[in-house]
């Protein structure tokens, strides 16, 4: 029985921890270039950003594409963890940073060696 109460509360803290993320970065953002229009919201026990809207579909995005995460919050204040691409079958080391009407996104491949920021403002 204590095990079980063990386990109980260990995914009772995962969900707040995942649910208070959500909420500091949850969202309708526009990426910086102007291509891109994305939710972000909780998906089940991760956090999903989907494509509301894409500009140029020409590098293979569209509407309705989703990158589903799982992040914790750092003590720095940002979230970090991991995020999966279905469509491309992609896993990336995912790092967000929130201030307030703005979001910067850092996803990592290799063990972290390549990366790339994304810039993102608050949708009206």
């Amino acid at each position: 029985m204590t095990r079980l109460s063990v386990v109980s509360a260990l995914a009772l803290a995962v969900a707040a921890a995942t649910g208070a993320a959500a909420n500091e970065i949850d969202g309708t953002w526009l990426r910086d270039d102007g291509n891109a229009r994305v939710r972000i919201a909780p998906c089940g026990d991760k956090i999903c950003a989907t494509n509301l809207w894409i500009g140029d579909t020409s590098k293979g995005e569209a509407p309705g594409d989703r990158l589903v995460m799982t992040l914790e919050k750092q003590p720095d204040g940002s979230f970090s963890g991991t995020a999966y691409d279905p469509k491309r079958e992609r896993s990336y080391a995912m790092t967000i940073t929130a201030k307030p009407g703005a979001l910067v996104t850092r996803g990592c491949i290799l063990g972290r060696l390549i990366c790339r920021d994304v810039n993102w403002t608050a949708a009206q």
